[in-house]
């Protein structure tokens, strides 16, 4: 199992190196210009060869690149165009933000989809599993903008139980963390159905069966362990989804987090904050398979010893 969480970090680093890459490249060959952007429209054209000077471009892609990705594997992801302010610093300051608000939706993805998912399979074709897998479906196909306004309409304009926006406690965190995280419940549920099903279909659970042994025991202690694994591999894949999906959320109620961040970068044309989190958000991904690997290792002793 070592060995192999080994060499899946050697595979991922050309894989980080080719997200640079094309992010370098995309975001260079994108119209207007930062200098623009940072001086205004009245500046002269002496001042912007200075300023294009100053920040390095005026040089070729390739030197930009080069010094670009020497100076992030020294930890130096550059200064913000628009804060002056060193990137990591202006990422940090986002990161606790965004953890609160990804973490919070990933725990309601898995303390709803799991339950729901197991009680459709264990009623199968039943008015349960009709009422449940549709109103999951219901939550998966709705989109976390609407969701999010739905959300304010009821709980914080009209019953004023919850604040709108900002950061200043946890009433503030609900909203937010349930537009980003009802729509993933309906993902689980699906999917941990579908496992439980093809697993109570498995050999070893028609003998459990034939042993004598209840329904809930061959349920809980056989079929949901085995049924987990694809589930929860899943669930770790979908942590980068959530953090883009966060970028919507938290420009709607305000979350002062790194999507709020990504979009203000992406309107003043910041080069080096955009550059700074799809690097971050490249590594979260490569990091999250890994993590799901351990997680699949832990449930399953198959998956562990290689087999």
């Amino acid at each position: 199992m070592l060995g192999r969480l080994v060499w899946r970090l050697v595979l991922s680093a050309p894989v980080i190196l080719g997200v640079s890459v094309i992010a370098f490249g995309i975001l260079h060959l994108t119209p207007g210009d930062p200098v623009d952007a940072i001086l205004g429209a009245r500046a002269s054209e002496a001042q912007k060869l200075a300023m294009r000077a100053e920040l390095g471009l005026d040089r070729s892609f390739p030197a930009q690149y080069a010094t670009w990705l020497g100076n992030v594997l020294t930890g130096d992801f550059g200064t913000s165009l628009m804060t002056r302010m060193p990137v990591l610093d202006t990422i940090g300051a986002r990161v606790p933000y965004t953890l609160q608000l990804t973490l919070s939706a990933f725990a309601i993805s898995i303390l709803l989809g799991i339950p729901l998912g197991v009680f459709a399979a264990t009623h199968q074709n039943g008015l349960g599993d009709h009422l449940t897998m549709g109103g999951v479906m219901l939550l998966y196909s709705t989109p976390e903008f609407w969701l999010a306004m739905v959300l304010v309409l009821v709980f914080a304009m009209g019953l004023g139980w919850l604040p709108v926006s900002g950061a200043r406690s946890w009433q503030h965190l609900v909203l937010p963390a349930l537009a980003l995280g009802l729509p993933e419940v309906g993902a689980v549920a699906r999917l941990m159905r579908a496992e439980m099903l093809a697993t109570l279909r498995d050999e070893y659970v028609l003998t459990a069966r034939a042993k004598g042994l209840g329904p809930l025991h061959i349920t809980y202690r056989h079929v949901l362990r085995n049924a987990a694994v694809p589930v929860v591999t899943w669930l770790f894949l979908a942590l980068p989804w959530l953090i883009g999906g966060a970028v919507i959320i938290e420009n709607i109620f305000a979350w002062p987090g790194m999507g709020q961040l990504f979009f203000q970068a992406i309107l003043r044309k910041d080069f080096p904050v955009i550059q700074g989190l799809l690097l971050l958000i490249a590594l979260l991904t490569v990091l999250s398979n890994i993590l799901g690997d351990i997680a699949a290792g832990a449930i399953d002793p198959r998956i562990r010893e290689g087999r």
